[in-house]
């Protein structure tokens, strides 16, 4: 028997129900066709962000950052790098939180940029500072255990 797991669209935000074993086939969403994963950070802003955190069965990385943050935008690539090397295990999301001051109040984000790893809704781990594609792909693999 297969496990199954839920992965939220990063279109249409569908919950999809597939086996485990076909992450790596490069699957699409149900309702609106479109890859569930594209190798890239998804800007999540407040509405969407419970759905993804709490209704995905993959551990979900969230990068807080600002536009007005040096380190934020210099960390930007790496980050993007690292979705690139860790979907389909995890997915990679990005908050914004001078668009989104509700969520980095809510999670105490005191700088930026700050890295929290979350599991079926509960956050497992949290690392502030910028760092590069090795050190966020190798931090990640740390706390979901790959």
């Amino acid at each position: 028997m297969t496990n199954a797991v839920h992965i939220v669209c990063p279109h249409c935000d569908a919950i999809n129900r597939l086996p485990e074993t076909r992450l790596s086939d490069t699957p699409q969403c149900g309702k609106c066709h479109q890859p569930l994963f594209a190798a890239q950070p998804l800007e999540l802003d407040t509405r969407r962000f419970d759905r993804h955190i709490e209704r995905s069965d993959l551990p979900v990385l969230v990068d807080f950052w600002a536009p007005w943050c040096g380190p934020c935008r210099m960390m930007a690539p790496a980050f993007a790098q690292a979705a690139g090397v860790l979907e389909p295990q995890l997915r990679l999301v990005k908050v914004n939180t001078e668009a989104e001051p509700a969520l980095g109040s809510r999670f105490g984000i005191r700088s930026i940029p700050t890295l929290a790893l979350f599991h079926h809704g509960r956050e497992i781990a949290r690392q502030a500072g910028a760092m590069g594609t090795a050190d966020i792909v190798r931090w990640a693999r740390q706390h979901v255990g790959g």
